[in-house]
């Protein structure tokens, strides 16, 4: 499968970087193909350097005015104008998708896979991995939209919360048929 993971840039700790390296390194050895920012800074450093020790392809996204901060060493880097086509080339060179931890970027990734999936505009399956309770507040409210009308379609249809790596990829597997 060619995975995209949206995910912070930022240099994490451990609680971040650990799980995200476990991720990287079961992606890679599933012989998945990591689809992600191109950078090679933070976190995003940390998935491609586990997914390529394991053994896994690397397709970067950079964008033109952090061009300066992609992988020098990567399968494929593709350079977009901006964040917007960043985003889109990230969604069409994928299979699935997984949302680590972030910033405002990452949400605006997040929300936007979400709102295409609920309009009907992609099947793709999205997990959403809340590492060390990270995202349990969008969790939460992501319930409430649920709950309360906000969501034509059930949450469960839009994503997937994982808690570790290995369900997160589980998950990926089984949506799409990989024994």
């Amino acid at each position: 499968m060619n995975i995209c993971v949206f995910l912070s840039a930022a240099d994490l700790d451990d609680r971040y970087t650990r799980p995200a390296r476990e991720f990287a390194q079961l992606l890679g050895k599933g012989g998945h193909t990591l689809v992600w920012g191109g950078s090679d800074v933070g976190l995003m450093k940390v998935v491609a350097d586990g997914v390529h020790e394991a053994g896994g392809r690397l397709v970067g996204v950079s964008v033109e005015f952090l061009q300066d901060k992609a992988r020098p060493v990567a399968d494929e880097m593709i350079v977009a104008r901006d964040l917007a086509e960043r985003k889109a080339l990230l969604l069409a060179r994928s299979d699935a998708v997984v949302i680590m931890v972030g910033g405002t970027g990452t949400l605006d990734e997040a929300t936007e896979i979400l709102e295409l999936k609920k309009h009907g505009h992609t099947a793709k399956p999205v997990v959403l991995l809340n590492t060390a309770g990270f995202y349990d507040g969008l969790k939460q409210q992501f319930q409430r939209m649920d709950d309360e009308g906000f969501l034509p379609v059930p949450l469960t249809d839009l994503v997937f919360f994982a808690e570790d790596a290995v369900g997160a990829l589980a998950h990926l597997e089984e949506s799409a048929g990989v024994q």
